[in-house]
């Protein structure tokens, strides 16, 4: 399992996401707290949740809610601080994608929970709070939506950290780094080459088409087949 400080980074970071989300927004300071408790916890939460095993990381320790609070406050009275950085969100909100798949992936490891379930662990925690933030303000939560790998970022951390740390048996920390460079790489490339999740495919007319011909190919031996005996 990771070292604590890690958790804590991700919280800090999250908790940052929620305070340009909030800003952007035009939120009251209820809004900046509420935004960063949801963007830095809900995904552990989600994950916790689920797992129904060990502790729940954000009421067993100490710091996460208080760091959450100190973050709402610090941009809520000091806006200016991130308004100066007009393309930090975007790196923040995947930063913490990453550092939460980290978390999600590494306490499913940790209490003995299969690849497939350590992989979906690791997504959930990674994009659970973006979820609940975009419950939170009455949109289709992102991770639904057609983008640029947001969703599938999460789920190549995961893949990563989980055949890092246990196929490989890596150190958490070097799995760990791995994973965020994953994370980061994947949503940066898509970015950089609009590489988007489809919507619908539409498949039906391909496969009736090919069906078409493979039927007309099967008549078309059999009328050969019937001239040759004649």
């Amino acid at each position: 399992m990771i070292h604590a400080w890690l958790d804590l980074a991700a919280v800090v970071v999250g908790a940052l996401a929620g305070v340009l989300v909030a800003q952007e927004r035009k939120l009251d300071l209820v809004g900046y707290v509420g935004m960063c408790i949801i963007c830095a916890l809900g995904g552990g939460l989600l994950r916790d949740a689920i797992m129904q095993t060990g502790d729940v990381y954000a009421l067993n320790s100490r710091w996460p809610i208080i760091l959450c609070v100190l973050t709402g406050l610090v941009g809520f009275l000091f806006p200016s601080l991130v308004k100066r950085y007009p393309t930090l969100y975007e790196w923040v909100d995947i930063l913490s994608v990453a550092l939460f798949v980290v978390a999600g992936a590494s306490k499913a490891l940790a209490y003995g929970l299969h690849g497939s379930a350590t992989i979906l662990m690791g997504i959930i925690t990674g994009v659970g709070g973006g979820m609940l933030r975009d419950v939170f303000l009455g949109e289709v939560p992102h991770v639904f939506k057609k983008s640029n790998f947001y969703a599938i970022s999460a789920l190549a951390g995961s893949i990563c950290y989980y055949l890092c740390a246990h196929y490989a048996n890596l150190n958490p920390e070097v799995a760990a780094a791995i994973t965020v460079v994953a994370v980061l790489v994947t949503r940066r490339l898509s970015l950089h080459y609009n590489i988007e999740s489809p919507t619908e495919v539409g498949l039906e007319d391909k496969v009736r088409k090919t069906k078409h011909r493979i039927t007309r190919k099967l008549e078309d031996k059999r009328a050969d087949e019937q001239k040759a005996d004649k």
